[in-house]
């Protein structure tokens, strides 16, 4: 790797530290800076797994005056990341590229559609609770689960926009504001991508330069956006994760 090259994986590691600590969809940023340096996919893929997750935890640290209260909700969420991480992983070993192809950009689409309409249809939601006399389960019950456990899957697998689709369905599913919703989706994205990266050192081929210059531009990249995002307004917030993942699809579709 040529010091322009490394500098490039180390900007790129930045950026996507930070667009994934406010948003998700780094993956996009930094996947194609690695083939561009010529990694072959795969490897290009299971380098960004683990270089990235440094920035995941940069992320979550950053926000965790957000966690406060969500211990519980975290703790049985990360298990069900852990689970569909580690599938999407062996996935990822096993199944040809294509196989997830024709379906991601539908699902970010879905997404961000989700992430439009979740305060209406969180609100439609609440007043149809209020008529049954019940109450949202703290954990988004079974459904969430059910997504998240799909979504995990998808980020172990690929990882792009892995963030929209968990912001949308937690801020679907949870009673909470898009903060701290956030703050969960940072710390979910650290254990799938933490998660992946541990699989991958152990049946994977991986590029360790470009893993160390990610890492290190990731973490900063997490902390940089743990201090724009916890400022941003609710419906800016929304606004920026809509536009960024109209950008992944964009991207996906280009592939």
């Amino acid at each position: 790797m040529t010091l322009w090259e490394a500098l490039g994986v180390g900007l790129a590691g930045i950026g996507a530290g930070t667009i994934n600590t406010i948003v998700g969809s780094g993956t996009l940023l930094t996947f194609p800076v690695l083939l561009a340096i010529g990694l072959p996919p795969v490897t290009a893929n299971v380098s960004n797994s683990l270089g990235m997750v440094s920035g995941s935890i940069s992320g979550a640290v950053g926000y965790r005056r957000e966690l406060r209260g969500q211990r519980s909700r975290v703790l049985r969420l990360s298990v069900v990341t852990f689970v569909g991480s580690l599938g999407g992983a062996i996935l990822l070993v096993t199944l040809p590229s294509s196989a997830f192809d024709a379906i991601v950009p539908v699902l970010v689409a879905l997404a961000l559609v989700l992430v439009i309409v979740q305060p209406r249809l969180a609100r439609a939601l609440q007043a149809r609770r209020e008529r049954d006399g019940t109450e949202a389960p703290p954990d988004g019950g079974l459904t969430l689960r059910s997504g998240m456990l799909f979504a995990s899957a998808y980020g172990g697998y690929f990882g792009a926009a892995q963030g929209v689709i968990y912001l949308a369905l937690m801020g679907l599913l949870l009673p909470e504001d898009l903060q701290r919703i956030n703050a969960v989706k940072n710390v979910l994205g650290a254990v799938a991508n933490g998660t992946a990266a541990l699989f991958f050192l152990f049946v994977a081929e991986f590029h360790w330069q470009a893993v160390l210059i990610l890492a290190v531009g990731a973490a900063l990249g997490g902390q940089l956006g743990a201090r724009i995002g916890r400022r941003l307004a609710p419906t800016v917030l929304r606004i920026v994760i809509v536009a960024v993942g109209s950008v992944a699809i964009v991207q996906l579709l280009l592939r």
